[in-house]
């Protein structure tokens, strides 16, 4: 039953619980963390805390080797799935180019922490946070003199990116998605149509019977019911490679237990607000579709592991030729299924070296 409800912890991301570290050793090891990614540099930026935002208080770190590198903004996952705990192991070398900010969403993580959730869950929507992402920039911009910066979504974090991207062009170097939405109820029917298949195909007698019982997913007459099923399809889903290609839910839950940043207690405070936001924002995000959004006015650089079933790859290619953008460019991850930034993490850095830097140069 724990695992189950884990695993629904996140619409898009298979659920990490955390493992509370308890031992020495453990300590020790988040100590040494903390002294390796320590920015030595002159002009180096290394500062987090809580900003006022939307009328709350939301938790923003911001860390770049050299203040004179542009921002890259990282709109996380889930609803509610951030990648503030596990960006010192896999984002810290981002901060050689770019001035990296990690922001715990509204209803994330320490900002969820911060706030009293009864007085934010009515706040709880697709427009109120791209209207916060939009706010923290203008703050980025009076607090570090920059004029734009470069938006790198992850799954959920992919709707507001497309949105905000949308709306303020001007904001922006360019909108950088990965694990890319284009359409909720396509994609989730085709994740689950697809796990089915390979179940059936691997001769998985009890995946097959637990998916069977919660046909039709996505159910379109009582979208109730899928809420309540969302833990089984992803244990499938994430068993059968897709969100990581070799299947399962990778290594994200141990190596957040060993960040410098977050304790024990604010680990488990996340896994407590990833169902918040799940269960405040379910409803619309059952909905939302990009299909027919395909023109821009800034930059598009898609990144997209070409196993995923979390946000079908499917979708992302009949999309992306349809684009129209001041620049386009689609980056298949071929040894990625939803969570690039973990399965190929050297061929994204060197992808954003060579392909989106260059953006904060053009005129």
């Amino acid at each position: 039953m724990r695992l189950s409800i884990c695993l629904a912890l996140a619409l898009l991301l298979p659920a990490l619980c955390i493992a509370a570290p308890s031992s020495a050793s453990a300590q020790e090891a988040r100590q040494v963390m903390e002294r390796v990614g320590t920015l030595t540099a002159k002009d180096a930026i290394d500062e987090k805390g809580l900003v006022t935002i939307g009328g709350i208080e939301q938790w923003v770190s911001v860390r770049g080797r050299h203040r004179s590198n542009p921002i890259l903004l990282v709109l996380h996952g889930g609803p509610g799935f951030t990648l503030s705990p596990v960006s010192y192991w896999y984002m810290r070398d981002w901060e050689e180019y770019f001035t990296v900010v990690q922001w715990d969403q509204r209803g994330a993580g320490k900002t969820y922490a911060a706030n009293d959730p009864a007085s934010v869950r009515p706040t709880m929507s697709v427009k109120r946070m791209v209207d916060d992402a939009e706010e923290l920039i203008l703050h980025l911009r009076r607090t570090y003199g920059k004029d734009r910066v470069v938006l790198l979504a992850h799954s959920f974090g992919t709707i507001l990116g497309v949105e905000l991207a949308q709306r303020r062009h001007d904001l922006l170097y360019a909108y950088v998605g990965t694990g890319q939405f284009i359409d909720s109820r396509r994609s989730e029917r085709m994740g689950f149509e697809a796990t089915l298949a390979a179940a059936r195909a691997a001769g998985d007698a009890e995946a097959v019977a637990e998916l069977t019982a919660i046909a039709p997913f996505p159910d379109p007459v009582n979208p109730a019911r899928n809420l309540q099923n969302l833990g089984k399809e992803r244990k499938w889903l994430a068993k059968y490679g897709g969100y990581y290609r070799a299947g399962g839910v990778g290594h994200n839950g141990e190596i957040a237990s060993l960040s410098p940043d977050f304790t024990a207690d604010e680990l488990k405070t996340r896994d407590e607000a990833q169902w918040f936001s799940l269960q405040a924002m379910w409803g619309e995000l059952g909905t939302v579709s990009f299909s027919e959004r395909t023109t821009f006015r800034t930059p598009v650089i898609i990144l997209q592991g070409r196993h995923d079933l979390g946000t079908s790859s499917t979708l992302v290619a009949e999309w992306f030729p349809r684009v129209k953008a001041p620049v386009k460019k689609l980056v298949w991850f071929e040894d990625s299924a939803h969570m690039v930034h973990e399965e190929e993490p050297g061929k994204l850095l060197v992808t954003l070296v060579e392909q989106v830097l260059p953006l904060t140069r053009r005129k």
